[in-house]
């Protein structure tokens, strides 16, 4: 067959791939949560975000670990998580780089993938492959009010509400079952608001989805040794180009 022939036919199939592959993930799913608390009034702060929201393929099976890993952030900055929520594809590696001026130990030893990267120093990096699913509660061995939750997922399918509330997820055509979970809600409660959708060539926009927030505070949490924290002294603060 000529060259020009072949050539021909590969930008052909190339196009279709191309043209396959957008009008595949066309549709999407947008909608809006927010919280309520038991007598259904919104709290005075209303910071919706946060909330994980995902689609999982109705008789599909789980996906398994891709070959090569997909990657997500997850900074230490101010003493802080950011973002404080992250959800990511079961077999994402995560990088947690140390941009504060003072070191660091993010670890979890609940729900989910237990991990200890132990200590490490400013503007440095430590890096952790998620293998498990499961919402993976995160903190720092040092500073006690560091934390954060990484929601390892079974689906490529998924997002995190903004502050407003809003969230988009695209997917290809098909059914799935849609599912919500935040932090600040009981797993039961949030387990009522699992339903299905089904995705064609069209978007589909989702009245807004209240969800009951908890009023209990969050159970405090221990070191990675299991024991309580202990008053430390001052932060040892490290500067560029000081020597240590």
């Amino acid at each position: 067959m000529p060259t020009r022939k072949i050539s021909l036919i590969g930008g052909l199939l190339g196009v279709w791939l191309a043209s396959s592959s957008t009008s595949a993930l066309a549709a999407a799913v947008t909608g809006s949560v927010s919280l309520v608390d038991a007598d259904g009034r919104a709290p005075k702060k209303r910071d919706y975000s946060g909330v994980v929201v995902w689609l999982e393929s109705v008789g599909g099976a789980p996906r398994p670990v891709p070959a090569q890993s997909k990657q997500a952030t997850m900074q230490q900055r101010n003493k802080m998580f950011v973002p404080h929520v992250l959800a990511v594809e079961v077999g994402t590696a995560v990088d947690f780089p140390n941009d504060d001026p003072m070191d660091h130990n993010a670890f979890s030893n609940y729900d989910g993938q237990v991990f200890d990267v132990h200590l490490y120093a400013p503007q440095t990096s430590r890096r952790v492959v998620f293998r498990r699913p499961g919402m993976v509660r995160v903190f720092c061995n040092i500073h006690e009010t560091m934390s954060a939750v990484i929601a390892v997922l079974q689906t490529p399918y998924f997002a995190v509400s903004d502050a407003g509330g809003r969230f988009e997820i695209r997917a290809p055509a098909g059914e799935y079952t849609l599912r919500f979970w935040d932090e600040r809600s009981q797993p039961d409660v949030v387990a009522t608001l699992t339903r299905r959708v089904t995705l064609g060539e069209e978007n589909v926009t989702l009245p807004e989805t209240q969800i009951m927030a908890s009023d209990q505070p969050l159970a405090p949490h221990q070191n990675k040794y299991g024991r309580e924290y202990t008053q430390r002294p001052e932060d040892r603060v490290f500067y560029p180009g000081v020597r240590r």
